[in-house]
C-alpha cells in the first residue's frame, strides 16, 4: 500500500533565520530533534545523519541518508533512511523530506512535506506524530530560544 505524503505548514513569529537555525544548526537541533545533531556538507548529493542519545548510546544514527537539495535559508530536501538500531532492513526502507521557508508578513511560514514512502515503510505511523512534536519544537526555540518540555 502507498503511504500517503504527509504534509504540515507552520507560521511562526520569527524571521527566516531564526526558524533555519531551529531545524539546521547544531544548537538548534539538539533542542527541537531529541538531543540530536545533523551531520553533512550539506553539498546535493552528500551523506547526511542525525546522531543523538539513544538505543547505541549518545551517537546512535537515527535517520540517515542524502541531501537532494540545499539552498541556505530557503529549503532542505533529502532522502532518509531509519537507523541500523530500529530496522534490520534499514537500507531498503526510505522517504523524503523536504523543509522550505516562505516570508509572509512579518512571520515565517514553514512547510513540511514527508513523501516518497517505501511501501509498507514501518516508521510511517510514528512520524505522523513525532512530526507535529518537531515542528512545535521548532515553532518554540525559534519563537523564544527555548524547548518545549515533552516529560521525557
Amino acid at each position: 500500500m502507498d503511504r500517503e505524503a504527509l504534509k504540515y505548514e507552520f507560521y511562526i513569529g520569527a524571521g527566516v533565520e531564526e526558524v533555519w537555525n531551529a531545524f539546521i544548526s547544531p544548537e538548534g537541533t539538539r533542542k527541537t530533534f531529541f538531543g540530536c545533531v545533523l551531520q553533512s556538507t550539506f553539498e546535493q548529493g552528500a551523506p547526511f545523519q542525525y546522531v543523538g542519545p539513544g538505543q547505541e548510546g549518545d551517537e546512535t544514527v537515527h535517520v540517515y541518508g542524502t541531501i537532494l537539495n540545499y539552498e541556505p535559508l530557503k529549503e532542505i530536501s533529502y532522502l532518509e533512511h531509519p537507523g541500523a538500531s530500529y530496522q534490520d532492513n534499514h537500507a531498503e526502507l526510505e522517504s523524503r523530506v523536504t523543509f522550505t521557508l516562505d516570508t509572509v508578513g512579518a512571520c515565517t511560514k514553514l512547510t513540511l512535506v514527508n513523501d516518497g514512502w517505501t511501501p509498507g515503510h514501518p516508521s510511517y505511523e510514528n512520524a505522523k506524530s513525532h512530526w507535529w512534536m518537531i515542528l512545535s519544537n521548532i515553532k518554540t526555540v525559534a519563537e523564544t530560544g527555548k524547548a518545549l518540555d515533552f516529560g521525557w
